[in-house]
C-alpha cells in the first residue's frame, strides 16, 4: 500500500514533499534525431546508465514517496531491453507507469501488447504535424509520421490510453486545427501541447514570441471547447493565467460556469474523458512547475527540477530521491514564489503560474528570472521603475575602468 502521509484529505499533494509527476530518462539511446531534442540522444546507450537493479531501487523510492505518475522516457525507452521488466516491477509496487517511446521500427504491434501486459497505464507518443511533411522534417526521419499513426492504432487495439505530445514552434503553429481533426479520428485521450525550451537541439530561432504564445493560447482555448479529448500545456505555465482570465470573462458575460476543458490530469488513469463537465481537478489550479510537483531523473541518476532545466540537484546513487526533492537548494528555491524576479515576482498569478523556470534559465541563465515569453503586465508591475532598478544593479556590478 502506498504511504498516505503526504496526501491531504482533498486528494492534492504537498509539493514540498512529493511531486505529482516524476520522469525517468531510462536511456539516452535513440535512433531519431529530432530537432528539439533536449537529450541530443545517440544510437548507443551510455555505459554508465542506471542498471536494472538501480532502476528497481529507484522505483522503490518512487513508491515510497507516493508519486502518482511515473514516466519512462528517453531517448527511446524501447532501446532498453529490460523496459518491460521494469514496468512490471513498478506495477507490482503500485506505481502507475507511462512510457514515451520513439516511433522507430522497435515500436511494433507485438511491443505494444507486451507493454500492455507488463502493466503500462498510458502511452505518450509525439506527433508534431498533421502531415508527413511537417512531422518527418521535425523528427529527422522519413516515415516517422506513418509509423506514429500505426503505433496509435496498435495502442488502441491493445487498449492502452494514448496521450499525444506536440512540440509547438514556428514550424507547426499554423497546423493546430488540422492536428486536432486528426486526433479526433485517432481516439486519443489527451493532447499535451509542449512549448519549446531552446536547449539541446531546440533552437532559439524556433521559439515563439510572447505575442505568438498568446495567439497559440487563443487557438488552444478555442479548440478545447469543441474537442473530445483533454488538453494540457507543458512549459507554458502562463496558459493557466490565460485560461483563468477567459473563464472569468465568460462567467461575467453569463456564458455558463466557465471553460469545460480546464480539467484533467496527464497520465491519470481512470480520469473521465467523454464528459468534461464531470471533471473536478484543473491543470489551471494544479500549479505544477519545474521543481514544484515535478522532477526529472537522468539516465545516469542525476536529478533535476526538469529535463529542460539542467541544474544538478544530486544523484540517486549517492542521496535518497526524497531527500534530493525535498532538501536540494534549487528545488526549494523554485518552490518559493517570493524569490521570483521581474514581472513574475510581481504577478498576481504567480502562485498558479510562476512562468517557465526552464525557459527563463535557457534564455537568461537565471532560473528565477521572469518568463521571457509572457506579455502580461501584472497589476502591481511598474516597468519604468524596474528598468531604473536594473540599471542601478548593473552600475553596481560594472567595475570601474581606469586609464
Amino acid at each position: 500500500m502506498k504511504p498516505m502521509h503526504n496526501i491531504p484529505a482533498r486528494g492534492g499533494l504537498n509539493f514540498d514533499e512529493t511531486p505529482f509527476l516524476a520522469i525517468w530518462e531510462i536511456t539516452q539511446s535513440c535512433d531519431l534525431a529530432c530537432k528539439h531534442c533536449r537529450a541530443a540522444a545517440q544510437p548507443i546507450a551510455h555505459p554508465d546508465e542506471l542498471t536494472h537493479e538501480e532502476g528497481k531501487q529507484l522505483i522503490d523510492q518512487i513508491a515510497e514517496m507516493g508519486v502518482p505518475i511515473f514516466v519512462f522516457t528517453g531517448g527511446d525507452p524501447l532501446k532498453r531491453k529490460d523496459v518491460y521488466d521494469l514496468i512490471r516491477y513498478a506495477a507490482g509496487k503500485g506505481v502507475q507507469v507511462a512510457v514515451t517511446p520513439s516511433a522507430t521500427p522497435l515500436l511494433t504491434r507485438e511491443a505494444m501488447f507486451k507493454l500492455k501486459e507488463a502493466g503500462l497505464v498510458r502511452l505518450g507518443i509525439s506527433l508534431d504535424g498533421s502531415t508527413p511533411e511537417i512531422h518527418d522534417a521535425f523528427r529527422g526521419l522519413p516515415g516517422a509520421w506513418a509509423r506514429t499513426i500505426q503505433a496509435i492504432e496498435w495502442a488502441n487495439e491493445a487498449g492502452i490510453p494514448i496521450q499525444v505530445h506536440t512540440t509547438i514552434s514556428r514550424h507547426n503553429a499554423h497546423d493546430l486545427d488540422n492536428l486536432c481533426a486528426l486526433f479526433e479520428k485517432l481516439a486519443i485521450v489527451m493532447w499535451n501541447v509542449f512549448f519549446l525550451v531552446p536547449v539541446g537541439r531546440g533552437q532559439q530561432a524556433d521559439l515563439l514570441s510572447g505575442e505568438e504564445f498568446e495567439q497559440v493560447f487563443g487557438k488552444i482555448y478555442e479548440l478545447s471547447h469543441r474537442v473530445s479529448f483533454q488538453i494540457k500545456t507543458t512549459e507554458a505555465m502562463h496558459y493557466r493565467r490565460y485560461l483563468l482570465q477567459h473563464n472569468l470573462e465568460e462567467r461575467k458575460m453569463g456564458h455558463g460556469s466557465g471553460h469545460p476543458h480546464a480539467a484533467g490530469h496527464a497520465y491519470e488513469p481512470g480520469a473521465p474523458i467523454a464528459d468534461a463537465k464531470t471533471r473536478t481537478a484543473s491543470w489551471a489550479t494544479r500549479r505544477v512547475n519545474d521543481g514544484k510537483g515535478f522532477m526529472f531523473i537522468s539516465h545516469v541518476g542525476n536529478v533535476y527540477p526538469s529535463g529542460f532545466l539542467p541544474i544538478h540537484a544530486g544523484n540517486v546513487r549517492e542521496t535518497p530521491l526524497a531527500e534530493i526533492y525535498r532538501e536540494a537548494p534549487i528545488f526549494k528555491s523554485l518552490r518559493d514564489t517570493s524569490k521570483l524576479e521581474g514581472k513574475c515576482g510581481a504577478c498576481e498569478y504567480k502562485e498558479i503560474c510562476g512562468g517557465s523556470r526552464a525557459r527563463a534559465y535557457a534564455l537568461t541563465g537565471d532560473p528565477l528570472a521572469q518568463e521571457p515569453c509572457c506579455i502580461y503586465q501584472p497589476k502591481n508591475w511598474d516597468p519604468e521603475l524596474e528598468q531604473k532598478a536594473e540599471a542601478f544593479r548593473h552600475a553596481e556590478l560594472t567595475p570601474l575602468v581606469t586609464l
